[in-house]
């Protein structure tokens, strides 16, 4: 796809909601990423807390800081100009107060990123965030700052009143002023009945298809992620299998004398390689420096051990 591409709003995702188009949502981290997600013609961009597990080594989300985020935002703005692009509030960036969630939200916006997303069912948040004039994202359902309390991966929405529940606090974000929706780890039916009753779009991450647009971790698509496989996920690619070879591949050329070939190689006008072949490294009086940018002259081996001019 051609990287001249119509910029995606608030109001495309709306239309696409309306129109019965599924969005289409994926993770990035770095620029690179971002280039791709951007060429390959993807709606959105959500730069996740999850880098803290694929790209910073960390075992969960929690780890993450604001100024590890911002650092990514900044990095997957310059790269993807076309898709909406949303910054995800790393744990303890809203939980404390109003204050807090607008001015972090506030950095996101900075950063180059069009929405935040906030985890959980924090309407006075999302209230306080909206009302300063930021789009912002709720995600429901499994939420990873609280997995702790939900004892663990479990999967949400599994009874008719639990998935009432996550009903009610999504109209309740809704009515606060929450622009659109991710439901994780939820029943594709449950998520589809939370769906139907919103106006606003409504995305999934292991929710099944029946919401309006999907997000999926760009590591466990194209096969970067290594610890656990979810079972929603699926694999497009071993492209880091594929890395791990070429690199394989490019140390044994290196020790074989394989790589760097001819073709790798600068050229070197002849006079000037004749010029270099005449040096003389080392006489019997010592080091000299008789090549075109010094005076022909001799240094001495001893002053030059011993650090004398």
């Amino acid at each position: 796809m051609s990287d001249e591409r119509k910029k995606v709003t608030i109001l495309t995702l709306r239309r696409h909601k309306r129109q019965n188009k599924k969005s289409v949502f994926v993770t990035a981290y770095d620029y690179p990423q971002a280039m791709l997600a951007h060429r390959a013609g993807v709606d959105g961009i959500l730069v996740g807390d999850s880098l803290g597990m694929t790209t910073l080594g960390h075992k969960t989300t929690i780890p993450v800081t604001m100024d590890d985020m911002i650092r990514h935002a900044e990095a997957v703005a310059r790269g993807a100009k076309a898709p909406f692009l949303v910054g995800d509030m790393p744990y303890m960036s809203y939980q404390a107060s109003n204050a807090d969630a607008v001015r972090n939200a506030g950095r996101f916006i900075r950063a180059g990123m069009d929405a935040v997303k906030v985890e959980g069912a924090m309407v006075d948040r999302i209230k306080a965030i909206a009302d300063a004039g930021i789009l912002v994202q709720s995600h429901l359902g499994l939420t990873p700052h609280t997995m702790a309390m939900q004892g663990g991966y479990r999967v949400q929405g599994k009874t008719a009143k639990s998935t009432e529940i996550i009903l009610n606090q999504a109209l309740e974000l809704q009515d606060a002023g929450c622009a659109f929706l991710l439901l994780e780890a939820m029943p594709r039916e449950s998520a589809q009945a939370v769906a139907k009753e919103l106006t606003i779009p409504v995305y999934g991450i292991g929710a099944g298809d029946l919401v309006d647009g999907q997000l999926v971790i760009m590591h466990d698509l194209v096969g970067l992620f290594w610890d656990f496989k979810s079972k929603f996920v699926k694999r497009y690619c071993e492209a880091g299998a594929m890395i791990q070879g070429s690199l394989e591949q490019y140390a044994e050329e290196v020790r074989s004398g394989v790589f760097p070939a001819e073709e790798n190689f600068y050229e070197i006008k002849e006079e000037e390689l004749e010029k270099i072949e005449s040096w003389k490294y080392e006489t019997d009086q010592g080091f000299p420096t008789n090549h075109s940018a010094t005076p022909n002259t001799v240094t001495p081996k001893e002053d030059i051990f011993n650090n004398k001019k």
